[in-house]
């Protein structure tokens, strides 16, 4: 079930241009697949001095998560829990910046453990034209401040 930007937006708490997913491509329970092609823009809200390091892409991925913590949160959830990045192990950048990929970036996330407190995902942004190479990697633990989900 593929799902537009206008609901990502709506559910995260990105807006306008800090909200980098175009779509949600495929997710089930464990895991997500997104679209984007933000990168590319000349206006991006993480550039710096003229170019979009690899580095970013964790936050790229950070999206990808609090969209699947809706997503798994079911339909009467209209927005993800807050959720705050508390750390990331394991990054391989595979490339020095993502500005200068042509096609569009793919981002996978995949819950690996969690509990009401935190969830542990693995991630991984691939360039979609370049037959699926990885451009990062890494784990990723999302911590809950308040451990009792409020849905508004």
């Amino acid at each position: 079930m593929r799902l537009a930007r206008a609901w990502i937006e709506a559910r995260i708490p990105h807006r306008g241009r800090m909200c980098l997913l175009d779509e949600v491509l495929d997710w089930d329970a464990q895991r997500i697949r997104c679209r984007s092609g933000t990168h590319r823009r000349a206006d991006h809200p993480l550039r710096a001095h003229g170019r979009l390091g690899a580095a970013c892409g964790i936050e790229y991925a950070a999206q990808a998560m609090a969209v699947h913590g809706a997503l798994v949160a079911g339909p009467e959830a209209t927005t993800a829990r807050t959720g705050l990045l508390a750390s990331v192990r394991g990054v391989r950048l595979d490339v020095a910046r993502l500005d200068d990929i042509g096609g569009d970036l793919i981002c996978e996330a995949t819950r690996v453990a969690g509990s009401e407190d935190l969830v542990v995902y693995e991630f991984r942004v691939l360039a979609d034209q370049i037959d699926g190479a990885v451009l990062l990697s890494g784990r990723a633990t999302i911590a809950f401040p308040n451990s009792t989900a409020v849905n508004a």
